[in-house]
């Protein structure tokens, strides 16, 4: 990378893509268990299906910066793992394991076979198995297909061949599938189209007689060479190959799907063929034919069948009839392939059949759905079709047949797992004047769009709030003796006394526990086999088993003020600023240590940590004082309460925290100490086990209140509970094991503490106000909260209200009847009652109809409802194309919501009636909207926005300004900007942005005095441009369709001379630069993140950060970039990235350079989702990259996370 670029952005991802290209299922464990391996873009993700939760846990993701065209799971004869064959864009077959202990996936074969790159010869968008895992094959779109034989060695381990070529030029490959042939020769069935003699042909003629061809490839083990085997004629629009089982399961052979028919298809087998039934119903078209668009095969002791599903949605079970001889034994010969319909599920990219009886459906849009088999519809009403019925021949005619759509009886949906794709829009506001900003995003289509709200926290699920009878000021909760495994009280201070509740199937209280409840508490604590312990503020009691109570009164005229224990340990503070110690003696009593310590100013709060395993105490004890240091003191019998290392603070210390929290430096667990101030912030410091130093200090502000620290258990882990403004959780990410705060998304409590009851093993308690409130946390992996509100039809872009918490949608669908003409034809008399049924679209999908468009405009309070309050839909077979809040200056600067549509479009090719451009003015505070008037254009207007007082509008290549009128938008000026087709528009001051479909983007200033629109400066790349925005005055950021994110900059001389007076002459005849503007704009960053960016945005993401470009990707990425500041950050992470590229290279085998660089060279961007990977590398490997940077690794780690923490999550 250049470092002569003046500006440099860190690139990071927030959330990764969710869009499921493809997903399999495998025991890639090892064990019995069956996963889902996914690829969405560049990551491979591994998810654990929990068969008696009925969910879904994603276990690792791991991102392989290359593109995943194919994935396939095989396993070799006698192994009880599967193994992963990765197909992507490095030109390189990868076969990849995972392994369970370390989590992770371990490359095995890394073979180069072409270049890198999706190329049409280059093997890599089709892959084959071989069922016994034999041999693969894998296959480019034309020509070229190559045959690995796979096998193992002496020592087991996996071995692969160099590769076998298939190659026949001038040939089209439309699917592939591997044959089960039993242990026969491997057989892997294509379907080919060979184009030589149309590539030839002038008239057309032959193109018109292309067939398409079955063709079986058999890999010859003896001979190690492939012969084409057999190729017979299919119908012209097959498209999928699926295999039916073979040797001594099935017939072997395949299903070829196409337009309207399903056929058998098999060398020594009849062809057998059946229609894919339609749909019945009054709004349907009953001559439109339906695809098949994904399916799968299940296997189960000696049947198998089919799940197969159109592009409506619907799953069609198919099965095989095996003609019998006369003994009743069947033959091996296929009679009948039998249809009927199943159920209806979300259009999906990948099907899984679990053996546990569940079914993963990764949709196509929206969320992915998890189902579980209730039954396989075997005993139901719905008709069976048999192939009896219909000829051989595609071309002879026959009579469609039909079903009727009902809600679903086979399967039962568990769970629901979120995907934001495809974003269409997205936008951070802080609507609730919280103290961050949330993500606003539009996402989804057809009936399954949404509109979604994402905020930065976990997810909380309360399981008990119940009212006090006054406000508590603490909360603890204790068991009896040490051997119990659940507690057995929770302990409530208040400020004149202390209720014990015992924890049981119900909660109540308990008054002959030997606590002291006239006075309130400072600490509880099991202490040793079976005592108790209550500090309170004059003295400490000592509950032994058998009711006993020993009692330490507090020197006279003192108090205690802050105390801390462990399990052996006791340490008070008293009002003077002296530190009493005591510990537990071999009887079980306590001990006070002679001296006390006396501390420079007043104590402000206590730690100890727990005892070690194995120990008999804490090695440390932490003294806040409000003179705003923490100090280390050791107990040590030698050295008991001498200082250790003090560290000084910003404030004086609220809370203190001392405990051992794995690590990803070390590897193991570390000991840190947690400190809360009375300013809010936290932060988080290395305490050394032996000489108790602090070091590698991290710090987080969390709210305006006083932090405070608990110590709880989350999923198996010890965690911090910080609580200030709002409640946080500090713990370690699961996969990553690097240190993570979280807010939590719950109210804000005043104390909390760890719980665990038969009930709820691992909770937490916690007061707020006047109620006690129990709660546990689900799941670690997420820290982003989604809300989801639906929508109709596909939303294409939506705006905010400028004051109200108020956004209004656009929406349109194509090829989708209108809500005007389904009731027409439901209301027509000849409609028979069966056919008349409505069913709900978001689960069935709308009528289609060609040509027809649906679309409406959606006001949508995020805030207090959290719905859709008010909808109008568009009539005429217009669409909604654009929208913008514009306020116009003749109307007193009143906001008025102006919406482009498109009349009659057809999107491929480009064509439209005319467009028209809608004004609409907000009621009630912008909850209704009352139509104005519209005004008619000569195309639809792709763009708008409000600029100096009036309505900017690209309407095809023209740009012009309109005012309002009372009848209609009146035309003030109009100029022509860019060649193409202006699809965006940004503005500061006199100077607008034009993005152009193709050209990338244009300056154009306005000239009030001369009323003239005058493009000065234009790009010398064509971007095809998707989404831009301003960052500075002269800077531009924006997104292409081919998935680049690029910073564009105007030279100062050009800028400063179009913004002069009167300077409108001078540009309007200023020289033309080849055929554009006088000026070209500078390249200032480029990047490739592999995800079309919907949306671009300067913005900020958490209190006090940094400005920060945010962008949403269509496949449901979001991601960030953020700007340097000083140059020696840029140079450190630049050789960071440097080592690791070579270091932990990526796992598909694309060069990560060249990947970044996909269509133009990567400038000023460094990748911080690569750097991020530093954390999970071997320790050599850390300590190696930490040598040559000449850092420790605690630094490097702590660089990394702050580039994160300081701006987003």
């Amino acid at each position: 990378m250049a470092t002569t670029s003046s500006m440099f952005m860190y690139s990071l991802t927030i959330q990764p893509p969710s869009a499921i290209t493809q997903a399999i299922l495998g025991q890639f464990a090892g064990t019995k268990e069956q996963q889902i391996v996914t690829a969405s873009g560049s990551r491979l993700t591994l998810h654990r299906p929990d068969p008696v939760q009925g969910k879904i846990t994603s276990m690792l993701s791991q991102d392989v910066f290359g593109i995943i065209r194919t994935l396939a799971a095989f396993r070799l004869a006698g192994s009880s793992k599967d193994y992963i064959i990765i197909g992507s864009d490095s030109g390189r077959i990868t076969i990849v394991e995972y392994l369970p202990t370390q989590n992770k996936f371990n490359r095995l074969h890394l073979e180069t076979y072409g270049k890198s790159g999706i190329r049409r010869v280059i093997p890599g968008q089709y892959l084959a198995v071989d069922p016994k895992g034999r041999a693969c094959l894998i296959a480019s779109v034309e020509k070229n297909k190559l045959v690995y034989v796979l096998n193992r060695n002496a020592q087991a381990e996996l071995t692969i061949s160099s590769p076998l070529e298939a190659h026949k030029p001038q040939t089209l490959v439309f699917a592939m599938v591997g044959l089960d042939v039993g242990y026969e020769n491997p057989i892997f069935a294509a379907l080919e189209i060979d184009y030589g003699e149309s590539d030839q042909d002038p008239t057309g003629q032959a193109y018109e007689e292309l067939e398409k061809s079955l063709v079986y490839y058999e890999l010859d083990l003896g001979l190690n060479h492939v012969v084409r085997k057999w190729s017979d004629v299919v119908d012209r629009t097959a498209s999928m190959l699926f295999q039916v089982p073979g040797g001594s399961d099935g017939p072997s052979g395949v299903l070829v799907c196409g337009e309207d028919n399903i056929t058998y298809r098999h060398s020594n087998q009849d062809a057998q063929r059946v229609a894919i039934p339609r749909r019945r119903g009054a709004t349907e078209d009953p001559q439109r034919k339906r695809m098949i668009v994904s399916g799968v095969m299940h296997k189960m002791r000696g049947a198998f069948f089919f799940l197969l599903q159109s592009e409506d949605g619907d799953l069609f079970k198919v099965t095989l009839d095996m003609a019998e001889d006369d003994s009743g034994q069947a033959t091996g010969e296929v009679r009948r392939l039998k249809i009927k319909y199943f159920d209806t599920v979300p259009i999906s990219s990948s099907l899984c059949i679990l053996k546990s009886g569940f079914l993963f459906v990764a949709s196509e849009t929206g969320n992915h759905h998890f189902y579980q088999f209730e039954k396989l519809g075997d005993d139901d009403e719905e008709v069976e079709y048999a192939s009896d019925a219909f000829p051989v021949d595609s071309t002879e005619p026959y009579t469609p047949v039909y079903f009727h759509p009902r809600p679903a009886e086979n399967v039962n949906l568990v769970e629901s797992i979120d995907s934001m794709n495809p974003i269409m829009d997205c936008k951070v506001a802080n609507l609730g004047e919280e103290d961050a900003s949330q993500i606003f995003a539009v996402c989804g289509s057809g009936a399954r769009s949404t509109f979604r709200s994402l905020r930065n926290g976990l997810e909380v699920s309360e399981i008990v709030e119940s009212e006090l009878p006054g406000r508590p000021d603490a909360v603890w909760t204790t068991k009896i003796t040490r051997e119990d495994e659940f507690d057995a009280y929770i302990v409530l201070s208040f400020s004149n006394g202390t209720l014990v509740l015992s924890i049981g199937e119900t909660v109540e209280e308990v008054t002959d526990t030997g606590f002291l409840s006239s006075a309130p508490t400072l600490a509880v604590q099991q202490l040793g086999d079976d005592g108790l312990i209550q500090v309170h503020p004059k003295g400490i009691r000592h509950i032994r088993a058998g009711g006993r109570v020993n009692e330490w009164p507090a020197p006279q005229h003192r108090s205690i003020v802050a105390a801390t224990t462990n399990e052996r340990q006791v340490a008070v503070a008293l009002s003077s600023g002296e530190i009493v110690y005591f510990e537990m003696d071999s009887d079980g009593s306590l001990a006070e240590y002679d001296e006390k310590r006396e501390m420079s100013g007043t104590v402000t709060c206590l730690s100890l940590g727990e005892v070690p395993e194995g120990r008999v105490r804490s090695q440390f004890l932490a003294v806040g004082c409000d003179d705003s240091t923490v100090r280390i003191l050791s107990l040590d019998p030698d050295s008991t309460l001498e200082n250790k290392s003090v560290q000084a603070l910003t404030s004086a210390p609220s809370a203190l925290s001392i405990m051992a929290m794995s690590d990803s430096t070390s590897g193991g667990s570390t000991l840190y100490l947690h400190i809360g101030l009375y300013s809010g912030v936290y932060l988080r410091t290395v305490l050394d086990e032996i000489t108790g130093e602090l070091s590698d200090t991290r710090t987080r502000f969390l709210g305006p209140k006083p932090a405070k620290l608990f110590r709880v258990s989350v999923k198996g882990q010890t965690a911090v509970l910080a609580l200030s403004s709002r409640p946080w959780l500090g713990y370690s990410d699961p996969q990553s094991k690097g240190f993570m705060l979280t807010p939590l998304n719950y109210a804000g409590i005043e104390w909390g503490w760890n719980f665990s009851s038969e009930q709820c093993t691992e909770g937490m308690v916690g007061i707020q106000g006047e109620s006690l409130r129990i709660f546990t946390i689900e799941k670690l992996t997420d820290n982003l909260l989604q809300e989801s509100i639906p929508l109709s039809y596909t939303p294409r872009h939506f705006v905010r209200h400028p004051d109200q918490p108020y956004f209004y949608v656009i929406e349109s669908d194509n090829n989708v009847l209108s809500p005007a003409t389904r009731s027409r034809l439901l209301s027509d008399p000849s409609v028979v009652n069966g056919d008349a049924a409505i069913l709900p679209p978001e689960d069935f999908g709308y009528s289609r109809g060609k040509g027809h468009w649906a679309s409406c405009i959606q006001v949508i309070d995020p805030l207090t409802t959290k719905s859709v309050i008010h909808s109008i839909e568009l009539e005429d077979n217009e669409a909604a194309v654009s929208v913008a809040a514009v306020s116009f200056s003749s109307q007193d600067d009143e906001t008025f919501l102006v919406v482009g549509t498109g009349k009659d479009v057809i999107v491929s090719p480009r064509s439209f009636s005319h467009g028209f451009i809608h004004v609409y003015r907000f009621q009630e505070d912008g909850k209704e909207l009352e139509f104005i008037h519209k005004t008619k254009t000569e195309e639809p207007p792709l763009s708008l926005l409000g600029f100096q007082g009036r309505l900017l509008a690209g309407v095809g290549t023209i740009l012009r300004i309109y005012d309002l009128g009372m009848k209609q938008l009146l035309r003030k000026s109009q100029s022509e900007v860019v060649p193409n087709l202006i699809v965006g528009l940004q503005t500061q001051g006199s100077r607008i942005i034009v993005s152009d479909v193709q050209e990338s983007v244009s300056f154009v200033v306005y000239k009030p005095q001369e009323n003239r629109l005058i493009p000065f400066v234009d790009d010398v790349i064509s971007r095809w441009t998707t989404s831009t925005t301003m960052v500075d005055y002269e800077t531009v950021a924006g997104g292409d369709k081919f998935g680049n994110l690029w910073l564009l900059r105007c030279p100062q001389k050009a800028s400063d001379e179009a913004d002069e007076d009167g300077s409108a002459a001078h540009l309007v005849h200023e020289r033309q630069y080849l055929q554009g503007a006088p000026n070209r704009l500078s390249l200032m960053c480029h990047f490739y993140p592999q995800d079309i960016p919907t949306s671009v945005q300067k913005t900020q993401l958490v209190a006090g950060g940094r400005d920060v470009l945010f962008w949403s990707g269509l496949q449901g990425t979001l991601g960030i970039l953020v700007p340097f500041v000083s140059r020696e950050d840029v140079d450190f992470f630049q050789t960071l990235e440097q080592h690791l590229r070579s270091e932990d290279a990526p796992l598909a085998g694309r060069d990560h350079l060249i990947y970044r660089s996909y269509y133009v060279p990567v400038k000023g961007v460094i990748d911080g989702d690569l750097c991020e990977r530093y954390a999970l590398l071997s320790n050599d490997k850390k300590q190696m990259i930490a040598g040559e940077l000449d850092r420790s690794v605690r630094e490097i780690e702590r660089k990394i996370s702050d580039m994160r923490t300081r701006v987003a999550y």
